[in-house]
């Protein structure tokens, strides 16, 4: 890449170069010299400008006059380009070249490259040195190429220099958190050597800036410096080196040139992290780690300084670390009195391996710490994958009254960093009395069994009887609350994959010892909606022991019931007794389900309460008797029904309500359209739908007025019952009336005796005749046909009484 080009042009006290930087670089010509007053100009007539620096950036040839014959002891040179990354890429790498120009040998250079990473993902930008290396230097120090590399941080508290350093050295790459800058500084007269370092896209990293070291083969040894050294690492801030060590190599790292600050908050600490171990956290002061093997990464921690006063001290020291072929043996101090009844096991994975194991000087293909002792260890070309190490543990009473009262939490201890390969697996062994129980639980999580349906992908926790017989595997994340067992137990933690256990302060499980219990195994399971549970017999997939039986203790929340189904079911051939499945809700006498190897059962069944789920075997003849039980929560059938019912019954409270409302609107709107209809009633009482006023008086009432009469249809009724009585002649032809009428009255008879007639022929009344008799009424007022009843006749003279014909008969049709 040709950065920009030169002519050279002498007149007397000035030089003139002609410029073209490259396209997307920056030139930056400054004085350094403040005491010597020298100018740089730019442009011609008006236009022209001078001062003690100029800044090119346009892509085209721009004449540049220093007003002083030798420009090259007062100005430098700064070539700067950016270079930008996403989260998958960057733009550009870093290429050392310039153009072979001779005045640029005059100067001294520097070139600058500012660097981003992508902020949003909290990524870092990463510098690869792996073709050559490159060594860490003490700032004051230059290098022998006369080409010395700076790295800087850029933070929002400042900048930081990471460090100085020179061509060819351990370091193989560098990570910086989000910016950054990386340059090259050559002096006046050096030419500047091609060269190429790749850039690209980092980790998520936590630290200031992570700096991987490759060691090599044989003897080395190397100086790292805190960041701003000598001056005080940054305030509560973090850096890390990882370090790759070939096989076969030890480790020694010392802390040297310390100057330690005064902290407010937290404490300076150095802290090392092995690949399948513990991290192991030191302070500043404590002897560091040594002889060890494998790839390892140190991290400084810095706390919050008190920088109150001026010129209290900060965090500022060198690391280093040196390495050498593991030829000689690597010994290794194990205390183990720490531990209570805790020993240690080691064996020899391949036998045809350069791995030699010694304890207190003799060679050995097994090794086996006791517990409360202290030994001496000794390995030489031991490689990780070449061992196994394992501890045991040993807790147990021989009465119930002497056992610990308390919970004896199961935690995986920590073992020294001098071992050459991490710890496998941690076994407990607990012995109960002979009329006891062993109870295990989980602090940190229910558990649950490694089944087909739910694989263990971190710890795997094996429970097994002393006899050797498994009882099953399990890991956290379950339903499982608790597992009780009838006998000697021992519980193994390993992790899933053969990978490394890591020492932690949390126990994997708590052990208690408690009262018999009846059966051989108890699990106490506590189901959730949504996540179903798997339950296998203990042994799975190999069948229960004979005539060993076990329970399960199954909590449902309210509202929701069980649904089992037994799938896998193995049933053997029995020489003695019966397997049996039983199901039985707590408090319960009657059993919700039961079935013997020699019955069928039944793919599903549903409890809609806590219950029992009891298993035993029989002597089997042949055969085994496993079975995996699944468990889902549902919401209760019963509770639906009870909602479904309780709806109904409101919406028919809702229905009836709204009957009763159409039928009082329907009333209102009858009341409102009644209207007054002439109704004859025979004894003179007239009612008028839609009043239930009392009836009245016939003289207040109007019951005796009609518009219109037809006779035949209102008196034949009467006329017939007067007949009948011997008062009136039946008609059964009509006749014109020609009769009085109104006020006018017959003529009774003298003799009050019957009027002979025809029967069943209608005679018309003359005035010579007489009809039948008519009742005695009010005057008419000129309405015409004013009664409705009919009384019995009476003399046509108020001096001539009427005869007495015995007591008023009502007309048929009374009331």
């Amino acid at each position: 890449m040709v950065v920009f080009a030169l002519s050279q042009q002498h007149r007397t006290g000035v030089q003139e170069l002609i410029v073209t930087p490259d396209q997307g670089t920056t030139l930056n010509i400054s004085s350094q010299v403040k005491e010597l007053v020298c100018e740089v100009c730019t442009g011609t007539g008006s236009s022209r400008q001078c001062s003690t620096s100029v800044l090119l950036q346009d892509n085209a040839p721009v004449s540049v006059e220093f007003e002083c014959s030798r420009p090259q002891d007062v100005f430098s040179v700064e070539i700067i380009r950016d270079i930008e990354c996403t989260t998958e890429l960057c733009n550009g790498h870093i290429i050392q070249t310039e153009s072979d120009s001779l005045p640029l040998l005059d100067f001294k250079r520097k070139f600058t490259w500012n660097l981003k990473a992508s902020a949003s993902a909290s990524k870092a930008f990463q510098i690869d040195f792996t073709k050559m290396g490159v060594t860490q230097i003490n700032p004051s120090m230059s290098c022998p190429d006369r080409h010395t590399y700076t790295l800087q941080a850029v933070q929002a508290t400042g900048t930081v220099a990471v460090g100085k350093y020179c061509k060819t050295g351990p370091i193989s790459s560098v990570q910086i958190l989000e910016q950054g800058s990386f340059s090259l500084e050559v002096p006046a007269g050096q030419e500047l050597q091609n060269g190429q370092f790749d850039v690209s896209v980092g980790e998520e990293i936590k630290s200031l800036a992570k700096i991987k070291l490759t060691l090599p083969q044989g003897t080395s040894s190397s100086e790292l410096l805190s960041p701003n050294y000598p001056d005080s690492f940054p305030d509560d801030d973090v850096m890390e080196w990882y370090f790759q060590v070939p096989p076969k190599q030890i480790v020694f790292v010392e802390l040297l040139n310390i100057t330690q600050p005064h902290c407010l908050k937290k404490e300076t600490a150095v802290e090392y992290h092995y690949k399948g171990r513990e991290a192991s956290v030191r302070s500043l002061t404590d002897i560091q780690p040594a002889q060890n093997q494998g790839d390892f990464s140190l991290t400084l921690r810095n706390c919050e300084m008190d920088r109150r006063q001026a010129g209290s001290p900060g965090l500022s020291l060198s690391i280093k670390v040196s390495a050498s072929s593991a030829n000689s043996p690597v010994l290794c101090s194990v205390d183990l009195r720490k531990h209570m009844d805790l020993s240690l096991h080691i064996q020899k994975l391949r036998p045809a391996s350069d791995c030699e194991m010694k304890i207190n000087s003799m060679t050995k293909e097994r090794i086996s710490v006791p517990s409360d002792s202290v030994t001496q260890l000794s390995f030489q070309d031991c490689l990780p994958e070449d061992l196994q190490i394992t501890t045991m543990t040993r807790i147990g009473c021989s009465e119930l009254k002497d056992c610990p009262k308390s919970p004896v939490p199961l935690s995986v201890p920590l073992l020294p960093s001098c071992l050459p390969a991490p710890l496998s697996s941690v076994t407990w062994v607990l012995r109960s009395p002979q009329h006891g129980t062993v109870e295990l639980t989980s602090p940190i999580a229910p558990l649950k069994q490694s089944l087909p349906g739910q694989p263990c992908n971190d710890s795997i926790i094996e429970l097994a009887e002393f006899d050797g017989n498994t009882i099953g595997q399990f890991c956290p994340q379950g339903a499982i609350q608790k597992v009780q067992v009838h006998n000697n137990v021992s519980v193994t933690v390993s992790k899933a994959g053969g990978e490394a256990l890591m020492a932690s302060l949390k126990p994997v499980l708590t052990a208690s010892f408690k009262e018999e219990i009846s059966e051989r195994y108890i699990f106490t399971v506590s189901p959730m909606k949504d996540t179903p549970v798997f339950l296998a017999t203990p042994g799975w997939p190999v069948g229960m022991k004979s005539y060993s039986t076990v329970s399960w203790i199954v909590s449902i929340p309210s509202k929701m019931e069980a649904h089992l189904m037994f799938a896998n079911l193995s049933q053997p051939k029995c020489s003695n007794r019966h397997t049996n499945i039983r199901v039985q809700r707590i408090g319960c006498l009657e059993e919700e389900y039961s079935r013997r190897e020699d019955e069928e059962a039944e793919s599903e069944i549903r409890v809609s309460e806590s219950f029992f789920l009891n298993m035993s075997n029989c002597m089997p003849e042949e055969g085994d008797f496993s079975v995996i039980t699944k468990i889902t929560l549902q919401k209760s059938q019963n509770l639906l029904l009870t909602i479904i019912l309780s709806v109904v019954a409101a919406l028919l409270v809702i229905f009836i309500i709204v009957l009763v409302v159409v039928c009082v609107v329907i009333r209102k709107k009858k009341k409102k359209l009644n209207h007054q209809v002439s109704i004859y009633n025979p004894n003179g009482t007239t009612f008028l739908p839609g009043h239930n006023l009392f009836p009245k008086s016939r003289q207040d009432n109007e019951s005796h007025e009609y518009a219109t009469i037809e006779d035949t249809l209102v008196y034949t009724h009467l006329l017939k019952k007067g007949s009948e009585m011997g008062i009136y002649r039946e008609f059964d032809t009509h006749q014109p009336f020609t009769g009085n009428t109104d006020s006018q009255k017959p003529v009774a008879s003298r003799d009050g005796g019957t009027i002979n007639a025809e029967v069943g022929v209608y005679q018309s009344f003359r005035s010579s005749q007489q009809g039948p008799p008519l009742p005695n009424r009010p005057p008419s007022h000129g309405h015409p046909m004013m009664d409705n009843e009919i009384y019995q006749t009476e003399d046509t003279s108020q001096k001539n009484p009427s005869p007495k014909l015995g007591p008023r008969l009502d007309p048929e049709g009374g009331n």
